[in-house]
């Protein structure tokens, strides 16, 4: 068993991976955005779950709402954008398959594992 308490500091930070699946949680302060029209994950899916805030996704060139309760699937190889339209910091927990990024927050190149540890 692995546990972490989540805090939404600031930014993006992996929680954790495990069985091809990892865990990671984003802040994005007012009027910011993360992502963009290059942003992809070629190799993972991103399943995106909004706990506090409000926003827009842009995903493949179709925008979503987001509130607290929103789960949104970005398939591999779809562009997107997440962007805080609120008042407060927009928090989001993220679940990638495969793992898509290293524990320092770099992206990882398609297809390729994460080491075991």
């Amino acid at each position: 068993m692995e546990h972490r308490r989540l805090r939404f500091g600031r930014g993006f930070r992996v929680l954790f991976d495990r069985r091809g699946v990892q865990a990671a949680q984003m802040v994005i302060a007012p009027g910011a955005s993360e992502g963009g029209p290059d942003n992809r994950h070629r190799g993972a899916e991103q399943w995106l779950y909004v706990v506090a805030g409000s926003g827009v996704a842009i995903v493949a060139g179709a925008r979503r709402a987001l509130a607290a309760g929103s789960l949104l699937l970005i398939e591999r190889g779809e562009a997107h954008e997440i962007r805080n339209t609120g008042r407060t910091p927009l928090k989001t927990l993220n679940f990638y398959s495969p793992p898509a990024y290293t524990r320092d927050g770099d992206e990882r190149p398609a297809g390729r594992p994460p080491r075991r540890r």
